[in-house]
Formats: structure tokens, sequence, C-alpha cells
């Protein structure tokens, strides 16, 4: 019987467009027929993949229109600048293709109804492409939860911490996250913590964000990088950024949940996403790789989590090292592009769905709001128009987000 694929397109060939697409290369559920980009020069590296990897070179269109107008295409990679990711997965499903999106903060809270309202015009999915829901120990911690050892999850945070000086200042004339840090000022990537901690509160399936607060430092970490690297006549030298260098955000959940997320990419630290999850039970920290159970742990000490992973690790990654982990970020890109190929392929919801997409992307705007009005709160659209406190649809797949499937 011949082994079932789904047949992607993919627009956007940057940096990030053509790590996704060497991960694809490597998994037999993908054939990628067919690339898009404004830039006819790289295709070039895209062929290099291909012939490596011994697979048919896809077609190439400078023109994404023609790419979505191919009758073979069941789905489409979406790469390309953020502000460009929603209406692009727009025009995907009013083509009929499953949308794949990459992460990055929405331009409007308008943009975000739309692509909700798409879906629901045309039944066509759209997935955010956010791979650290199939993080090693997101997972893991989401399955302790499932079983109840967190007990009641009172309280989170997370966000994503990480030294990007250098990508962001170093080069002109400006890519497109720091064209985000020059002009915006507010959680311009909050996707990589609030995914994960979201299918840990049953975000959109149970519960959701209500409210939030943001508060935003001051913006001192490129300049003085610049200062400190570059000739004093540097395009960039001089120049005012927006983006405070920490933005912390405080959302409210509907049952009462907060979730602290923060954003520090322009200031010396190591990496981090900052993962707590704070129950009646135990907590969890990501940075102490700890665990400290209630009545189980050492009074006052931390234990490594990995203790626990024998009985609480995620089905989905034990299978995963048993067959040999592959691709971009630790694997995590592996699983994710299994998991939009899997739906694509089954014609079933994606587990990461539209109202997730807008939900998670609508927090950079409505932290924009919050910071310039003096971080005064600010409502959470309901995406889901009420749908959320009785949702039946849930994922059954291995890859779901919202049960443990074995």
């Amino acid at each position: 019987m011949e082994k079932k694929v789904a047949k992607l397109g993919v627009i956007g060939l940057g940096p990030r467009g053509r790590d996704l697409v060497w991960t694809m290369t490597s998994i037999e559920e993908i054939e990628i027929t067919a690339v898009s980009d404004t830039n006819p020069n790289t295709f070039k590296e895209v062929y290099k993949m291909f012939d490596k990897a011994n697979l048919r070179r896809p077609e190439t269109y400078t023109d994404y229109n023609e790419l979505l107008s191919r009758q073979d295409i069941e789905g489409v990679i979406i790469a390309t600048h953020w502000i460009t990711h929603i209406p692009l997965a727009i025009a995907s499903m009013k083509a009929g293709k499953y949308a794949g999106v990459e992460v990055g903060g929405a331009a409007s809270i308008e943009e975000c109804w739309q692509l909700v309202r798409t879906y629901e015009e045309t039944g066509i999915p759209c997935m955010l492409l956010e791979n650290c829901c199939y993080g090693k120990y997101e997972l893991m911690v989401l399955n302790m939860i499932k079983k109840g050892l967190f007990g009641e999850v009172v309280h989170c945070e997370c966000g994503y911490g990480h030294d990007l000086r250098e990508h962001l200042a170093g080069q002109y004339p400006p890519n497109n996250r720091l064209y985000n840090n020059i002009h915006r000022n507010g959680d311009l990537y909050p996707t990589h913590g609030v995914g994960p901690i979201a299918k840990m509160l049953n975000i959109n399936r149970g519960n959701r964000f209500v409210s939030l607060t943001s508060m935003a430092s001051k913006a001192a970490g490129l300049k003085d990088w610049i200062k400190k690297n570059k000739e004093p006549d540097y395009e960039l030298a001089k120049y005012d950024f927006v983006a405070g260098d920490v933005v912390q955000t405080l959302i409210k959940c509907a049952h009462g949940e907060t979730v602290l997320v923060t954003h520090n990419i322009t200031l010396p630290r190591p990496y981090s996403r900052f993962n707590v999850v704070q129950g009646t039970n135990a907590i969890y920290m990501e940075d102490k790789k700890g665990i400290y159970i209630d009545g189980k742990s050492k009074e006052e000490v931390w234990e490594p989590i990995d203790n626990y992973y024998e009985e609480y690790g995620h089905p989905l990654w034990k299978k995963f090292e048993q067959g040999g982990v592959k691709g971009g970020h630790g694997g995590m890109d592996h699983l994710l592009l299994k998991a939009f190929a899997d739906s694509v392929i089954n014609k079933a919801k994606t587990p990461i769905d539209v109202y997730d997409t807008a939900a998670w992307m609508a927090i950079t705007v409505l932290s924009e709001q919050s910071v310039n009005t003096g971080s005064t709160p600010v409502a959470f659209p309901d995406f889901t128009n009420g749908k959320w406190i009785n949702r039946g649809d849930k994922i059954t797949s291995s890859y779901s987000l919202d049960e443990v499937v074995y």
C-alpha cells in the first residue's frame, strides 16, 4: 500500500523558510511540490537541499499566487515577514490550502478576526507553527498536568529571553525583527512561551484569556551594543529604538489563573523561555531544570525533572527518541511539521487551530495598547465567540496538545 503524503508548498525562503524546507526533506510524509519567494536567488539554495536529499526539485515561483493556484498543493508553509503572515494565511485558506503559519506577533486585532472569519467561512484549517509546543519538557509538563501531578494550576510564567543584539543591530538595512523593534513597543514575540502554557491551561477549550496588562522598560540595549561594536557613523548609531528592552505582560484567565510573559532580546543573557508552572501540589521551573512536589521532594530542594521522565515523559517524545531525534531546534521542528502533515493527510483539524493562532498572535497588539496607555488593563477578544466554554472537537491524534494520546 502506497504511503500517504502531504503535498505542500512553501512561501518565503529566507533563513527560517530554508530551515523548515531542510527539515521537511527528511520527513517521508511530506512532499514539497513548489516554493515561492520574491528573491529568485533563494531558489539555488533550495535546489542544493533537494539534490543532497536525492529528491525531485520543486517548482519555483516569484509570485505566490501562482503557487496557490496549483491544484496538487494541499497545504502551504508560510515563513515570510511577520506582518505578511496573516494575509498570506487568509489567501491560502481561500485557495483551499491548509495554512501553516510561522510565528510572530499580529499587526492588528482586525487581521486576527479576518483570519478567524476566513476559517469559519471556508472550513480550511490554519495552524500556527509554534514549535515549542512540541518541546520535550513542555510536553512532559503537559502530561504531568493531565495526570494530576500539579494539582490545580494557579500561575504560570513564560516568554522569550535571547540575546539577539548582534542579529538585530549588526547589519544594515534592518531585518524583519529589527523593523518591529524600531517601530513597536510591546511583546513582539510572545508565542514561544505562551503557546505551550495556553495548552496547559486549556485556553480556548474550557478556559480563555480575558485581559492583560503590559509594562516596558527603557530601550538602552541596542544603542549600547552599537556604541561598543560599531563605528560612530554607523547608520543606526544615533537611533532611538522604540521597543523596551524588557517587556512584561500579565494575563488573567477566565478561571483565575495568571500568566506572566517576558520578552527580553536586547540585553546580555543566556537563552530561556522562562517557563514556570505553579500548582497547588507542585512547581516546575525551566531555568533550574527542576521540579518540587509537595510531600515528595525534600523540603526547600529542587529535584531534577529528568528524574521523572520515565514515569511522565510524553509518549510522543519517547517514541521520537527511540527512532532518533532529528530536525531543527532539538527536534521540535520535526514533530511540529509532522503534526501539520498528519492533519493535511487525514483532512483533520490541526492541533493548534485558528482560534489558538489568533489569540496567541494578538498578545503583541494588546501589549502595545497597554504599554502605550500607561500599562492600563486591556480586554482580550474572545475569538471563539463563546465556543471556548464547551468545545467538543478535541484532537485525538498522537500529536494532540489537548489530550495525551498513547
